[in-house]
């Protein structure tokens, strides 16, 4: 083989040109490394989130109403910096780099968090009654590593799912079959180290201490960067096609300025590039939609669009690229019917936990179980019902579809949603249940009731089987619909929906408690839920949850799935 045909102009190796090189990179050989750090990252992640509202109720001596606050708007704020790394990785840097760098700030931040929780001087001073009085610098050194972790989370969260969805072929149909399993199996990863979190490190966050609770959550972030580096020689890479803003940008300018152009009704009649490949580089050639029709108005060539014989690239647009606006403006409102979801979702690591905090937390006669590893059953819902989803779920709904998948992304999306409901309306049963015996014993003062905490082993369960279609099925769908060469940042747009989850989440309890305690009442979600009414806030986000659903059902009739046209997209190896 010729040396111009084995090396790109980069020096990196195009997998492409050399099957020898295809089959030694690339699909389940490469997954193991990139499974491995995503279990491990989630490990680190869930290590801190899953107890952080407990943390900062009684080491930082927060009120409930604050400690929530603060947990979901760190939580939101780790699903929008994925915005960042999206648009790194897409425009300049690629996937792969992006990955590394934003690891390195992620253990940096885990280190300071580390040192905020063991160091004498650093961490908060408690009194013989145990109530902690941390100092302004104290708390900013504390929230310094936190949200260091939550710019770490940016260049991971929306590169991760794609660069492991990139070592798999789409012209190759055996490597294709692979890309869906690849999916469960990732969110299978994240749930192993959900798994550990919820369990070991919270235990040793609650009886240990949280010096160790929040170290071994940052020795597993480095090991989460030792495995990603490790399969470097395997991965295949694909190159970055320069700035998706700009390019959305172009067409918008485009579009106005032509506002008075008639769209010719021969579409073939709009520009594109005579060459197989496509101009934007790394993506395929989108075939022309009917919807948004507006926006091909970019695409009509006028007199003006040529300068000294080249192409404004701010006054004509080609069809791919017009497409790729349209294919961001179709998700939009997939996207905006998940944020409800993800409020659900956000409750896990909130109220259920303070939920929980007030009932017997005994298993057995002497150990008890710490509130929040009740997630482990979320974890343990999901671990179940991924390989239950791929063996036999996915095989019996093939027979009555006939879709190769059981379900369309749409219809997966939707299950869930319909579960997630469910969820709600078992925390709000379970909680005037428990409000109920409370008033029976009158024990409206007692620390924790006669009433065992494993009820709410229900509620985790649904919500984990309710990600499994849900979740999963965002993170496919988002993928798939996504151009080429813009994948990172739309994975990064549908874990937005997260973000917004848990900011619409704050906004909620804000206006639920400022509402509620009027008049000196307690209100729904007092510091002693005995004398509150938590339920009523879990029927509430039951009610929009079947607002939302309707909504859903809506958009997705209306979606039209994007056609790709031509050859695959560049991909080299590192």
């Amino acid at each position: 083989m010729a040396e111009e045909d084995k090396y790109t102009k980069d020096g990196t190796t195009d997998y492409r040109n050399n099957p020898a090189i295809k089959q030694e990179t690339g699909t389940w050989k490469a997954c193991p490394y990139i499974l491995g750090n995503e279990c491990c990252e989630r490990l680190a992640y869930y290590g801190i989130n899953t107890n952080l509202v407990n943390y900062l109720k009684f080491q930082m001596n927060e009120s409930n109403v604050v400690a929530v606050t603060n947990v979901t708007n760190w939580s939101g704020t780790c699903y929008v910096t994925p915005l960042l790394g999206a648009f790194l990785a897409d425009a300049y840097i690629g996937r792969y780099w992006t990955i590394a760098t934003f690891s390195i700030i992620y253990v940096f931040g885990m280190t300071l968090l580390t040192l905020s929780a063991s160091v004498h001087g650093l961490k908060p001073f408690c009194d013989e009654k145990n109530v902690c009085h941390p100092t302004g610098l104290q708390t900013g050194f504390f929230f310094l590593g936190l949200y260091l972790i939550a710019l770490g989370t940016g260049g991971i969260k929306p590169c991760v799912s794609s660069f492991g969805a990139d070592q798999f072929d789409d012209s190759d149909e055996a490597e294709k079959k692979n890309k869906s399993s690849f999916f469960n199996w990732f969110y299978f990863s994240i749930n192993i180290g959900a798994l550990v979190a919820s369990t070991v490190l919270v235990w040793i966050q609650t009886n240990v201490g949280w010096g160790w609770g929040f170290g071994i959550p940052a020795v597993a972030m480095a090991v989460a960067v030792v495995s990603f580096f490790s399969g470097t020689r395997l991965y295949r890479n694909q190159r970055p096609g320069g700035s998706p803003l700009t390019r959305i940008g172009q067409v918008l300018v485009a579009s106005f300025r032509k506002i008075g152009v008639q769209v010719p009704r021969d579409k073939s009649l709009l520009y594109e590039i005579a060459e197989e490949k496509s101009a934007v580089q790394g993506s395929r050639k989108l075939d022309h939609t009917k919807q948004f029709s507006f926006f091909d108005k970019a695409a009509v060539e006028t007199q003006s669009d040529r300068i000294k014989g080249s192409i404004d690239a701010w006054r004509l647009c080609t069809v791919t690229q017009v497409e790729e606006l349209k294919s961001i403006i179709r998700l939009l409102p997939i996207w905006a019917t998940g944020i409800i979801f993800s409020t659900v979702y956000s409750q896990m690591g909130t109220l259920f936990v303070l939920q929980g905090n007030t009932m017997d937390l005994h298993m057995g006669k002497s150990f008890e179980i710490p509130s929040a590893s009740l997630s482990l059953f979320d974890t343990i819902s999901v671990i179940f019902w991924v390989p239950v989803y791929d063996f036999l779920i996915v095989p019996f709904a093939r027979k009555f579809t006939g879709n190769k998948n059981g379900f369309t992304q749409l219809q997966r999306i939707a299950i869930g949603l319909v579960i997630s409901i469910f969820a709600m309306l078992a925390a709000g049963t379970l909680e005037m249940i428990r409000l109920g015996i409370v008033r029976e014993q009158n024990s409206y003062d007692a620390k924790h009731m006669n009433m065992s905490i494993f009820w709410q082993v229900p509620q985790y369960f649904i919500i984990g089987c309710a990600e499994v279609f849900t979740f999963i099925g965002q993170l496919e769908f988002f993928y798939e619909q996504a151009p080429d060469a813009m994948r990172s940042l739309c994975s990064a747009l549908s874990l937005t929906t997260a973000a917004f989850g848990n900011y619409l989440s704050t906004l909620l309890v804000n206006i639920i408690t400022d509402i509620s305690t009027r008049d000196g009442s307690p209100g729904w979600i007092p510091d002693n839920l005995n004398y509150g009414h938590l339920h009523y806030f879990f029927w509430l986000l039951a009610v929009l949850s079947v607002l939302n659903l309707g909504v859903y059902l809506l958009v997705a009739k209306w979606y039209t799935y994007k056609r790709a046209v031509g050859p695959s997209t560049d991909h080299t190896m590192a």
